[in-house]
């Protein structure tokens, strides 16, 4: 009963076009008031509202989004464009692959999707439809591999994901994202590859070493933030939280330095990225309320029971919640998506011997390619935007690319040792 109520309301609210913060609190509140009085149960959810951000580990999210965004700003995504150029201009297809290579690059600098996708498409859009790619394909390439900066580190979603799993190791969780975050990225540099060939597409000419070198130069001093926050983490000299003030520190002198922000330039960043962390933290205080009503009525031990007393084999129960969470992603935003749904199947995936730092790979690989996808893909609408095109343009080129994140899904679900063995190399994993 219960569970119809939360998810009854919920689905009716998101098709009233209420914002989603709103449904997941509304229902919240409507499934907890089946078993607590009104006063009492109001009170609660807004004490779990309140308390869900009381978490030492959450004040890293926003300073890395106002890192992520001093970044957006500070001319760090031309400098890696012009790297990318010259190590993989040259292939068939070579500025799909330049797209590719420069948004893993700063999707993992910046730890965020959405910023890849409008740095690295304000470069490469146009430019791709020039040399006959057409915009359809270049937003697909574009938005797609945007996301592989969620898995490779440092990233947003992983802290959260620590959070509402309680309290795996951050580091970890960084570690074992550079695999499947790169597996991904080439897998979408393969489909780039085959379809090149396949329609003809221009290749760039090769570079010099020289050039190779002195790009590289330039963009050295971008890359080394990877370096400066996962060294520090992995040799324990700061936490993920503390990586994450040094991270706008260093992204603020590098901007400076770049001469591509002022003073002046400030204060529109702080807005902007205030705006942004205020509604992640709603979502995240939501969620965790709606995460807390779910666990008071028993929600993720009757869903645990029932994937489990059923006959199905441990391999067709991973198949189950993979497809569940590809479904959950079309239809909702990562954020909210991970601290609801991490308590309910996280004691099914632990039960069938899945380790909890895999299964946090798999979730957010999963939910990754729902940011690609309409009608609520966040990623993909600033893909389009970003292009001045529409969504029925890109559909159709966005298919194999799909394709190749789904066959990376079933690869890094199937081979633990993908996304295990960094974190086993480091210590954080036995």
């Amino acid at each position: 009963m219960e569970i119809a109520i939360l998810a009854l309301t919920f689905i009716i609210l998101m098709a009233l076009r209420t914002p989603i913060v709103w449904s997941i609190g509304i229902a919240s509140l409507f499934t907890i008031l089946l078993s607590v009085p009104s006063l009492p149960a109001v009170t609660t959810v807004a004490q779990r509202v309140v308390t869900g951000l009381d978490s030492t580990s959450l004040l890293a999210i926003p300073f890395f989004i106002l890192a992520g965004h001093i970044m957006n700003k500070g001319g760090i995504a031309s400098r890696l464009v012009a790297f990318a150029r010259a190590l993989v201009g040259s292939l068939p297809g070579g500025l799909a692959h330049v797209n590719i290579m420069a948004a893993m690059l700063f999707g993992a600098i910046a730890g965020s999707a959405g910023a890849a996708a409008a740095a690295i498409g304000s470069f490469m859009s146009d430019e791709m439809d020039k040399e006959g790619y057409g915009k359809g394909y270049g937003v697909a390439v574009n938005v797609t591999s945007a996301t592989t900066g969620l898995l490779i580190p440092p990233s947003n979603i992983f802290i959260i994901y620590s959070l509402a799993s309680g309290g795996i190791s951050i580091g970890a969780l960084f570690l074992a994202g550079y695999v499947p975050g790169i597996l991904t990225g080439l897998m979408l540099m393969t489909v780039a590859y085959v379809w090149a060939r396949k329609k003809n597409y221009p290749t760039q000419p090769r570079a010099s070493l020289q050039t190779v070198f002195t790009t590289f130069l330039h963009a050295l001093p971008s890359l080394s933030l990877l370096i400066v926050v996962m060294g520090g983490i992995v040799a324990g000299i700061f936490t993920a939280t503390e990586a994450s003030s040094v991270a706008v520190l260093y992204c603020l002198v590098l901007a400076f330095l770049y001469k591509e922000v002022e003073v002046k330039d400030l204060r529109a960043i702080l807005v902007e990225s205030a705006s942004t962390i205020s509604v992640v933290m709603m979502l995240i205080a939501m969620s965790i309320a709606m995460s807390w009503v779910m666990s008071y009525e028993n929600i993720p031990q009757m869903i645990t029971a029932f994937l489990l007393d059923s006959d199905t084999s441990p391999l067709v129960a991973l198949l189950l919640i993979n497809v569940i969470l590809l479904a959950v992603g079309i239809f909702m935003d990562m954020t909210p998506a991970v601290l609801i749904f991490t308590p309910i199947f996280l004691p099914v995936a632990t039960t069938l011997g899945i380790h909890p730092v895999h299964f946090g790979i798999i979730m957010v690989l999963n939910l990754c390619i729902g940011l690609c996808t309409p009608p609520v893909g966040a990623v993909l609408f600033i893909g389009v935007s970003v292009a001045k095109t529409s969504i029925q343009q890109v559909i159709r080129p966005l298919l194999p690319l799909f394709a190749a994140m789904l066959v990376a899904l079933v690869l890094v679900s199937l081979f633990p040792e993908l996304s295990l063995w960094l974190p086993k190399v480091f210590g954080f994993v036995e």
